[in-house]
């Protein structure tokens, strides 16, 4: 497995889509500071750049070091929320990493995965330290639970692969923080109960 993370971390620096696992689907994962790597990834997933896709941290302080706008409420929020099978999305005033915002610039979806030491997906990151990433599918297909679930289209174009054995295979739950209320967009791994009580708490 070694081998693996090594060749997806090279592939990542030197801006190439690769295929890792998360604590929910395998994700196709790009260099985050380059647009050029993020068309790569958009392309090979056979995605509209106009649709977003989200900045994933190896931890919190990663994320406010890449966000570094994300404090006050929001930054309390997101250390109540993650790291988690959460997608949150945030304001993004200084119109950072505007490649994978899609049509809206101020507004950005994170993610910190909750991921235990060792498992290669989370030694990715802890070695890269910041990613794009987006499920590793075709849009609308199914979501990958297993390294061979990935469609053979995005195998052959990864310039790498990280298996990380039989994944939840239920995506993230995906909320919009960027007002005074909390919009859940989609319902997925972690339930929306769950998600309201830690906001509300947060911002009590």
């Amino acid at each position: 497995m070694t081998d693996a993370v090594d060749a997806g971390v090279a592939a990542i620096r030197a801006g190439k889509p690769v295929v890792i696992p998360t604590d929910t689907v395998y994700g196709l994962a790009a260099d985050a500071y380059h647009s050029d790597a993020a068309r790569r990834l958009y392309r090979l997933k056979g995605r509209e750049e106009t649709r977003p896709t989200a900045l994933v941290a190896s931890d919190l302080d990663m994320l406010f070091e890449c966000v570094p706008e994300l404090r006050g409420r929001v930054g309390t929020i997101l250390r109540a929320l993650l790291p988690a099978p959460l997608t949150v999305i945030v304001p993004n005033p200084a119109r950072r990493f505007r490649w994978i915002t899609g049509s809206n610039y101020d507004a950005i979806g994170v993610r910190v995965p909750d991921l235990a030491a060792g498992h290669p997906g989370k030694e990715v990151l802890d070695r890269i330290g910041c990613v794009i990433a987006t499920s590793a599918n075709r849009p609308g297909g199914p979501d990958p639970r297993r390294l061979e679930d990935v469609p053979e289209e995005i195998r052959s174009g990864a310039a790498a692969l990280v298996d990380g054995g039989e994944l939840p295979g239920i995506p993230s739950t995906v909320v919009d923080v960027t007002s005074a209320e909390t919009r859940v967009v989609r319902e997925g791994a972690v339930p929306l109960a769950d998600v309201l009580e830690s906001v509300g708490s947060a911002s009590g």
